[in-house]
């Protein structure tokens, strides 16, 4: 098979601006909220957005910006927007190379780090602690060059969060960090602009806690696509990858337009916000014409899945609800659940807003995340050695519901639950309901929510394929016919008559003594 060259060269795994210029990357150009940022009244700023979603990119294209480049900004908005183009030193830090480490490794670390700029600007007898270095590199670069500092921190949070769940180390070098971070508060007369990327806040840090005017632009309205790509990005600077992705599929354009949104759109960082596409996943299914989990496949972050142990979060509690900012956007130190460690890390996204009480709706994005997050979750319901046979389970019980075989796959069902080994946790009905939300979400393709309301109560489970709506409703040591005889009575099918698909009713009734479904009712509306 010949070689066909790819019509337009995607950044996979490159994060340095200058390279996507010079060697022509598609680059999607942010560069007007680069302008309106750098020429915003703050000085001090700071961005969270998860992992992979472009911050490094950015942070390099300030760099460049800064030490006027100007050569590398033609033809983008910056061109027409900057006509000065003042070179300002620009100290770079980024602290995702400082991750996994014990104190005195990361002390070390930093070292090297402030040596680099030291070689440049030099170091005076007697700095010898991290913060008095900074301190002494920033009060040289503006006395050597004449012009105020840019200072640059990426991942400034990157040395936390794989201890965020531990006692004992996260204090050691939370004070290491606070001590390098501190000198920013007494350098303003010498700081041209400091910017500042992560995924969580640390209050404790003196960047949050002594740096009081620093302004968090992660919720502003004005800079909602600063990382990610939008809807028209994607469609207007895309088209030939989606055109190459339809053709390797064999669908038409529209339905690879649809795959795509299904499983990579949906993010929002707040609202009214543009629809975010996660750009890792994005470029990656363009680049090699497969859709895939690449965002999750990249790392799932064992911190996150220890605080929701650590919290007793079930699967079928992450989303769907609805919470003020000050519940997910806050800082680290501070959760009483996992909430706000859920939103920073994209793993739940804002879906909504409440007018009357302007509390957001918080849910996961994508078919992405849902199907890796249940992925890794699987292990509190399954023992990690019947995963093969779950996974076959999942295949199977696809192939039967997408056949409208909803008895065969209730069966299928019944004979797994039976083999699960007892544990403590699983008498009582939310468990069953938790564990079925998992399995479902597994299937992938299609969307399953949980206590989803209708204007006279709630349903347990909604299961919809692309065929038809199955409306779920689970008992405990009762019986199924009682179960279905409750969507009956609360006519549950009248809240999704509008979707035009046809309406399954489905009681289940678990057995405590068996640990499976002891019996079910499955009845068309």
């Amino acid at each position: 098979m010949m070689f066909q060259e790819p019509a337009q060269r995607y950044p996979i795994g490159r994060q340095t601006f200058s390279d996507l210029i010079e060697e022509g990357f598609l680059y999607v150009d942010k560069t007007d909220l680069v302008y309106r940022m750098t020429h915003s009244n703050s000085k001090y700023i700071f961005l969270s957005r998860p992992r992979r979603f472009g911050k490094s990119l950015l942070v390099s294209t300030l760099k460049s910006y800064f030490e006027g480049r100007k050569d590398l900004f033609r033809g983008l908005a910056m061109e027409r927007l900057e006509k000065e183009w003042t070179q300002y030193p620009v100290l770079h830090f980024s602290m995702s190379t400082a991750k996994h480490m014990d104190k005195e490794r990361l002390e070390s670390e930093l070292n090297l780090k402030l040596l680099e700029y030291e070689r440049v600007y030099g170091r005076r007898e007697g700095e010898a602690e991290t913060n008095q270095r900074l301190l002494g590199l920033v009060k040289r670069a503006y006395e050597q060059t004449g012009q105020r500092v840019v200072v640059l921190i990426d991942e400034y949070d990157a040395p936390l969060l794989d201890v965020v769940h531990e006692e004992e180390n996260l204090p050691k070098l939370r004070q290491v960090m606070r001590n390098f971070y501190s000198p920013l508060k007494d350098l303003d007369p010498y700081l041209r602009f400091v910017f500042l990327t992560g995924i969580t806040k640390f209050s404790q840090l003196s960047i949050f806690s002594e740096l009081n005017n620093i302004t968090n632009i992660s919720m502003d309205e004005n800079y909602a696509s600063i990382c990610g790509i939008t809807e028209e990005e994607m469609l207007t600077q895309m088209k030939p990858g989606i055109e190459r992705l339809a053709e390797k599929k064999g669908i038409s354009y529209e339905e690879a337009v649809e795959t795509l949104k299904q499983a990579y759109d949906g993010y929002h960082f707040t609202w009214p916000s543009p629809d975010i596409y996660n750009p890792y996943s994005l470029l990656n299914a363009l680049d090699k014409e497969k859709t895939g989990n690449y965002w999750f496949g990249s790392g799932t972050p064992t911190y996150l899945i220890e605080m929701l142990r650590k919290f007793g979060v079930e699967a079928d509690e992450i989303g769907g609800q609805y919470a003020n900012a000050e519940s997910f956007d806050a800082p680290t130190e501070t959760m009483t659940d996992a909430m706000p460690l859920l939103y920073q890390s994209g793993y739940i996204t804002i879906k909504g807003q409440d007018s009357r009480t302007e509390e957001y709706l918080l849910d996961m994005p994508n078919t992405e995340v849902r199907v890796g997050l249940m992925k890794s979750l699987m292990p509190c319901y399954v023992t990690p050695r019947r995963g093969k046979e779950t996974y076959n389970l999942i295949a199977q019980l696809y192939k039967d519901i997408d056949d409208g075989k909803m008895e065969e796959a209730l069966e299928l069902l019944k004979t797994f639950l039976s083999t699960i080994p007892y544990t403590e946790n699983t008498d009582y009905e939310g468990h069953y309901q938790a564990l079925l939300y998992v399995l479902f979400s597994l299937l992938g393709q299609y969307n399953v929510d949980i206590e989803v309301r209708t204007a006279k109560g709630r349903v347990d489970m909604v299961l919809q394929t692309g065929g038809t709506i199955y409306l779920i409703e689970l008992k405990f040591n009762k019986s199924s016919e009682e179960a279905a005889k409750q969507i009956d009575i609360k006519n549950y099918p009248e809240r999704f008559a509008l979707r035009g698909l046809p309406v399954v009713k489905v009681g289940l009734n678990f057995d405590s003594q068996q640990r499976t479904i002891a019996d079910w009712t499955v009845v068309t509306a």
